[in-house]
């Protein structure tokens, strides 16, 4: 190129770029701040010691088996894990997908075409009018420089976005491991209850002989007898609905745990040791906010949002990109090969928006837009974890006085029933002050399984409430 030429570039390029920074003076993002502002843990009413560290595989320490292995296979097969899995995978790979764009990019292309060139175009002879091949072969190269990082902004927008479906694929199992524990104590409850039903056939079948003895001495009528009769049907009836509940939960903790209708009866009866000790807060924890993975996904997709609204902002200045190529081109296959058919090139691409209608700006606040309703869903989840952390922790304290109300009730019972039925053997007493003390003693009974299940389930659903063993350090990176 000679001096003239390339003086003359020069000036075109410096002319460009200075009415490029002049235009992109004018265009700037519209004034719309954010509304809504992140909770910060300092107003919550937290406690001032965080929560106790909690075992990986801390349901061991039930001491059943048969619960660690359903578990284990839970976390491994179940369908909705899968799901947010392959969340994960496609979240994983938009960042990937994002962050090759920085990069150069060379594609090769070529063509081969048989043509006739027109007679009255620029052609000389002997291609004008006449039909020949003409072909072209060259290798591209482009690359975003990305001046305003408005590329930056979208992977770390899409890297958020990833974190935040690793997070929601812990909640996923912590929401699991909850289900799991609720269906296998409602089995191990079912089968307390289906014991107490037998227990209370036995009982009443013992009640019936002493009455139909009474009614043949005289010291009792049929209406005893009929009462004592469909007492023992009744006992009947709840040990069979207790079976069907106990079919239920088997049902269930096979559907979580993504097996088949074959897993069925290869449940048996759970050995939860129910007074098993977990490492439980007893008040809000002052960690609450980093333990749980929604909260933690929640304030990532803050940050996404955020990355998206400078990356809507960066849009209002030019995108300049490296353009170059080089390769041949000939009219002729014979001709291809040659070196004077040889091109090449070079330079900048740039493109800068001058009038959209208000699309980027109406963009510009759609992002804000995004960003306060990320900053919405957060503090719901927040308050949502408040609440539910104090319920847990009132539910705990609550059934602990409770059992022990209802232990000195249950004494009370067991001893009034063991009196009424010695006075009734005794014909000291009437059916009625039997049928009185053993419904007393039923009712009792079935408290006493009610709490203890209810104590077991409340200590899991506060220990999973503060984020059982989460660990941000430990959730998948995204890639």
């Amino acid at each position: 190129m000679s001096r003239r030429h390339r003086n003359r570039a020069t000036l075109t390029l410096a002319t460009l770029s200075l009415a490029v920074l002049s235009l992109t003076a004018c265009l700037t993002p519209p004034d719309d701040p954010p509304r809504e502002h992140p909770a910060a843990a300092a107003g919550l009413g937290l406690s001032a010691q965080p929560a106790p560290a909690v075992a990986d595989r801390w349901w061991r320490a039930y001491g059943d088996a048969q619960f660690d292995r359903l578990v284990e296979q839970a976390l491994a097969s179940n369908p909705t894990l899968a799901e947010a899995i392959a969340r994960l995978r496609g979240a994983q790979a938009a960042t990937a997908s994002l962050r090759s764009d920085l990069l150069p990019h060379v594609g090769l292309d070529g063509q081969e075409v048989r043509q006739r060139f027109s007679a009255n175009d620029v052609y000389p002879p002997p291609f004008a009018g006449n039909v020949y091949w003409q072909g072209s072969i060259k290798t591209d190269l482009s690359w975003n420089l990305d001046f305003w990082g408005r590329q930056a902004d979208l992977i770390a927008a899409a890297g958020d976005r990833a974190r935040a479906a690793g997070l929601d694929l812990a909640s996923a199992r912590l929401a699991l491991i909850g289900a799991l524990a609720q269906a296998y104590l409602d089995l191990s409850h079912a089968h307390a209850v289906s014991d107490l039903a037998s227990q209370t056939e036995a009982q009443r079948q013992g009640i019936l002989e002493i009455t139909s003895q009474r009614v043949a001495s005289g010291l009792d009528t049929q209406v005893e007898r009929r009462q004592a009769d469909g007492a023992v049907a009744e006992a009947r009836v709840a040990r069979e609905a207790a079976e069907n509940d106990k079919a239920r939960a088997i049902h269930q903790l096979v559907a979580l745990t993504g097996a088949g209708a074959a897993a069925y009866g290869q449940i048996v009866r759970p050995t939860l040791k129910a007074e098993a000790v977990l490492p439980l807060p007893t008040a809000l924890p002052a960690d609450l906010l980093a333990r749980r993975p929604d909260l933690v996904a929640a304030r990532q997709r803050i940050e996404a949002a955020l990355s998206g609204r400078s990356a809507a902002a960066a849009a209002f200045y030019p995108d300049i990109n490296l353009m170059a190529f080089t390769g041949f081109s000939a009219i002729g296959l014979a001709n291809l090969a040659l070196g004077s058919s040889l091109i090449a090139g070079a330079g900048p691409a740039i493109h800068l928006p001058l009038f959209d209608a208000g699309a980027l700006a109406a963009a510009y606040r759609g992002a804000t837009a995004d960003l306060d309703a990320a900053v919405a869903v957060y503090n719901q989840k927040v308050q949502q974890a408040l609440q539910e952390t104090a319920d847990r922790l009132s539910e705990i304290t609550a059934l602990g006085h409770e059992r022990e109300h209802e232990q000195r009730q249950l004494d009370d019972a067991e001893a009034a029933f063991g009196l009424a039925e010695a006075r009734y053997r005794a014909g000291l007493a009437g059916y009625l002050s039997v049928l009185n003390a053993e419904t007393q003693l039923l009712t009792a009974r079935r408290q006493h399984i009610d709490i203890v299940t209810a104590q077991v389930m409340a200590r899991i659903r506060l220990l999973l409430a503060v984020g059982g063993s989460f660990d941000p350090a430990l959730t998948e990176p995204a890639s």
